[in-house]
């Protein structure tokens, strides 16, 4: 059997992209997955003066809003640090009245280190939905990386 050149080439140009293949499968990083962090310890105060003023805007009008600052742990048992750790719960006025009606997303915790550490989040509600506040189902989910 006489092996032609275009044979070679072509025998060649497979094992290449073999080896490619191959390469990739071994050095590509890990798949982006969100990591779910857990929050407990729920708790919140009254916002300093500094962080007090603020408005409620819906549909271009602005109302007035009280200031929360809602404190608790995160518990994030991934090992990486967790960039932007969505934050995702429920708070019900003292009538039982949601606050965040048809949204569960209440904002983000910049950076959550691994293990169990301390968070604070801010939070503006209307001055008519009268407290005490009561926190349900908070949890976070994050990525160890930039999401774009």
């Amino acid at each position: 059997m006489k092996l032609t050149a275009a044979y070679l080439r072509t025998r060649l140009v497979v094992l290449a992209l073999c080896c490619l293949t191959l390469t990739s499968w071994l050095f590509s990083p890990s798949a982006l997955a969100a990591v779910d962090v857990r929050l407990y310890d729920l708790s919140y105060k009254d916002c300093p003066p500094e962080l007090a003023e603020g408005a409620v805007t819906s549909g271009g009008m602005t109302a007035a809003a009280n200031c929360f600052l809602i404190t608790g742990k995160a518990e994030n048992k991934s090992g990486k640090a967790l960039l932007d750790a969505d934050v995702f719960g429920r708070i019900y006025d003292a009538n039982g009245n949601s606050i965040m009606e048809n949204r569960t997303r209440l904002g983000a915790i910049e950076t959550v280190p691994p293990g169990i550490s301390d968070f604070e989040m801010r939070m503006s509600i209307p001055k008519e939905l009268p407290p005490p506040l009561t926190l349900e189902q908070f949890k976070a989910s994050g990525f160890s990386t930039k999401v774009r």
